[in-house]
């Protein structure tokens, strides 16, 4: 059974997340040949905040621009 975890910051509109679901679950399908059913997706949301790369979150990078 393919379980996909996907971490992202937050901000997405719900029509996007469900379409990203929607994309690695027919990713998953094609690639693994796995029956639908078989397939979860979780989707993790991080505030901005908490989300940073080279010592820089999300939020202070919209912030500065």
């Amino acid at each position: 059974m393919p379980f996909i975890d996907v971490t992202i910051s937050e901000g997405r509109s719900p029509d996007q997340l469900r379409a990203l679901i929607h994309e690695l679950t027919l990713a998953a399908q094609r690639a693994l040949d796995a029956p639908l059913a078989n397939i979860r997706v979780v989707l993790r949301e991080t505030p901005l905040t908490h989300f940073a790369a080279g010592d820089v979150t999300i939020a202070e990078r919209h912030a500065a621009k």
